[in-house]
């Protein structure tokens, strides 16, 4: 039962942990956030640390039930996350200043504006994107029992404790982007916070191109089984 437990456990870190990037996502959740203080940001990293379990969790056990419902598939999930990845990360990159020009460092983050923003655009889709999505489905598609014994609790409590690990992680990263970016120093925090907008950018491109070309393949597949 410990070996299906770490298994499980390890699975989830394996499987979401590199997609989600908390480290990298730290740097543009301190430039999106310029102008708040401390315990703004502390607000805000325990929100979007627990809306990260909420929907990895939604995802796990809910994904494959609700794109089967609606007849969306994950290539689809994939090319609409991807382009809203994309416009967020266009955004950072063409801001004037590294503090972007969405949120001015001279102006006010107030408390009403951090909870607005927690989920959109925090959360979704710069912290938890659509890859990170796709994966926790298929995590839960792993998890596929109809009988509830010890082997499936056992299997589901490694999953959780996983998911947990997973949000906890990106709390601290968030929680102390500030101590990390101080220590690079003013350029080095400019120049660190353009090139993870980039990398981000790239992760939406690559997370479009990747439901691009599953939609083309199938369309192919289709056209195939026609002639």
């Amino acid at each position: 039962m410990l070996s299906l437990f770490l298994t499980n456990l390890l699975f989830v870190l394996a499987t979401i942990l590199p997609i989600l990037n908390p480290p990298a996502v730290a740097p543009i959740f301190w430039t999106m956030t310029s102008g708040a203080n401390n315990q703004t940001r502390k607000m805000l990293s325990k929100r979007i640390a627990l809306n990260v379990f909420v929907m990895i969790v939604a995802a796990i056990f809910l994904g494959n039930f609700v794109l089967s419902m609606l007849g969306i598939s994950l290539s689809v999930v994939r090319v609409g996350g991807g382009l809203l990845v994309i416009a967020a990360a266009w955004k950072l990159l063409n801001a004037e200043d590294p503090d972007t020009s969405l949120h001015p460092i001279d102006s006010e983050y107030s408390i009403d504006k951090a909870k607005n923003n927690a989920f959109y655009p925090l959360t979704f889709p710069i912290t938890c994107g659509p890859g990170t999505i796709a994966a926790a489905i298929t995590v839960g598609a792993s998890l596929q029992n109809s009988e509830l014994n010890w082997t499936t609790v056992t299997s589901l409590s490694g999953t959780m404790v996983g998911v947990g690990i997973v949000s906890l992680t990106v709390f601290f990263c968030l929680r102390f982007a500030a101590q990390f970016l101080h220590r690079l120093g003013q350029n080095g925090t400019v120049i660190f916070m353009r090139l993870s907008a980039f990398i981000l950018l790239c992760v939406g491109v690559q997370i479009l191109w990747a439901g691009v070309h599953d939609l083309v393949i199938s369309l192919f597949t289709e056209v195939a089984k026609i002639k």
